[in-house]
């Protein structure tokens, strides 16, 4: 039996055990809840998380700081490897790295982030200073809203920004074209008044369908000034009824269809009779050659030796004249081109005549010489050659037909025929009977022929003053 001293001792002990019993109990499930909700809460994607542990723990376990320490190193390795980290960045995580525990998660905690905002406004300046309008004007307004307005500028907005200054950049180089038509270039400037909508509409929806219609007007304009070859090609093409066939025409089709009308032309100048043999021999080396070189025969060579032919033309006629003539042709060859034409359409026939007029007046028609003859074609002198119409090189030609009589001062008299016909093409040997053969070489009477002029009315004049 216990005594009853030692059992009222035990009856006041029971209470007090029983509660240390209940707080044993009582304390890992109030502790361990708390403990596992804090160890399980989410971190930050790419940022090592503060270590959670309590002292305790972390005394008792240390592996645990160096495995944190290698998962913060490894993080730093990361981060410098991103070629989209900036300058600031790579400086500090370098530094970090060769630090220890602490170097490491303060660059992750604090100087990551600051540096990375550091960056990206750099980034954002230098933006700004090679961007086109678009570009400048968004970097600006990002600059001037803040970090996160710049995060997303250089995350979307310059690329957006970017794409309109390309639009921008297309449409000038559209209306750089010379060879682009009316609608084109009025929507074009139409377009860059506006925003990027505008310019994305314009060559998206707009550019098609205006060059389109310019195509056909040029075609319309080829059609109209080109030969029978491009004419049909042109015709095929808008029957087809597509922008394709229009544009093939205008990229390939008329260049053939014009190499053909070419040489036809060419083929017209050589057929001609009254054409020259320096102009002939060019004709048909062009006809030898390529498109390019029947082009240039057309266009450059051509004139010019029509010009050659025309001024040879004058020097014959000089040849052969009156005085008026002479006095005519003379200034018609060392004037202009512009005076060489007219005196061929109307100078000469005027010329003629004047000395007609002069050589049948009263007094003027007969005379003594012991010298007649007959001409038929151009005379031998102003008063033998007839009026006659001329057509210089190049120039349509109409059938004319002249005659007339001449009586000399001398005791012969003199009758003239001529008949001029011609196809047009190129200039006329001068008057009939006296062709490119006539007076020797043809270029060397052309070189000479003002100098030749020059000197025989100086003689005239002398001898009529003595």
């Amino acid at each position: 039996m216990i005594p009853s001293h030692e059992a009222g001792l035990l009856s006041m002990k029971l209470p007090r055990v029983s509660a240390v019993v209940a707080a044993a109990v009582l304390a890992p499930a109030v502790l361990f809840p708390s403990t596992a909700s804090a160890s399980d809460a989410p971190k930050p994607t790419g940022v090592s998380g503060p270590d959670t542990a309590s002292d305790s723990v972390k005394d008792a376990t240390p592996e645990d700081g160096d495995a944190q320490e290698q998962r913060d190193r490894a993080e730093v390795r990361r981060i410098l490897a991103d070629p989209a980290s900036g300058p600031g960045v790579r400086e500090a995580a370098e530094k970090a790295l060769k630090g220890g525990a602490a170097e490491l998660r303060h660059f992750l905690t604090v100087e990551l982030d600051e540096q990375r905002k550091i960056d990206d406004r750099v980034r954002t300046f230098q933006i700004l200073a090679t961007g086109g309008p678009a570009v400048k004007a968004a970097a600006t307004a990002a600059l001037r809203a803040g970090d996160d307005a710049i995060a997303e500028f250089l995350k979307t907005g310059q690329y957006t920004a970017r794409a309109e200054d390309e639009d921008r950049a297309k449409v000038e180089a559209i209306l750089a074209d010379p060879k682009i038509g009316r609608g084109v270039r009025e929507a074009a400037e139409k377009a860059l008044k506006g925003g990027a909508a505008e310019l994305r509409h314009f060559l998206t929806v707009e550019l098609p369908k205006q060059r389109g219609d310019d195509n056909r007007v040029k075609l319309a304009q080829l059609m109209d000034k080109g030969g029978r070859a491009v004419r049909e090609a042109a015709s095929r093409a808008l029957d087809a009824g597509t922008d394709e066939a229009v544009e093939a025409f205008l990229n390939e089709g008329f260049a053939k269809a014009q190499f053909e009308d070419d040489r036809v032309e060419v083929l017209r100048v050589i057929a001609d009779k009254e054409t020259g043999p320096a102009t002939a021999a060019a004709a048909q080396k062009a006809m030898d050659g390529n498109a390019e070189a029947v082009r240039r025969f057309l266009t450059v060579e051509l004139p010019v030796l029509r010009e050659s032919d025309n001024r040879l033309k004058v020097s014959q006629i000089a040849e052969t004249g009156g005085p008026a003539v002479k006095k005519a042709a003379l200034a018609a060859w060392e004037g202009s081109y512009a005076d060489v034409l007219a005196f061929l359409k109307e100078g000469w026939a005027k010329a003629k005549a004047e000395d007609e007029a002069a050589a049948t007046k009263p007094g003027t028609g007969n005379g003594t010489g012991a010298a007649t003859g007959n001409g038929t074609g151009a005379g031998t002198d102003g008063a033998g050659q007839q009026p006659q119409t001329v057509q210089p090189a190049g120039l349509t030609q109409t059938t004319t037909t002249g005659t007339g009589t001449g009586t000399t001062t001398t005791t012969g008299t003199r009758t003239g025929t001529g008949t001029t016909t011609g196809s047009g093409a190129l200039a006329a040997t001068g008057t009939d009977g006296l062709g490119w053969e006539a007076g020797g070489a043809a270029a060397a009477l052309a070189a000479g022929a003002a100098m030749v002029v020059a000197a025989r009315r100086r003689s005239t004049s002398t001898s009529t003053e003595s």
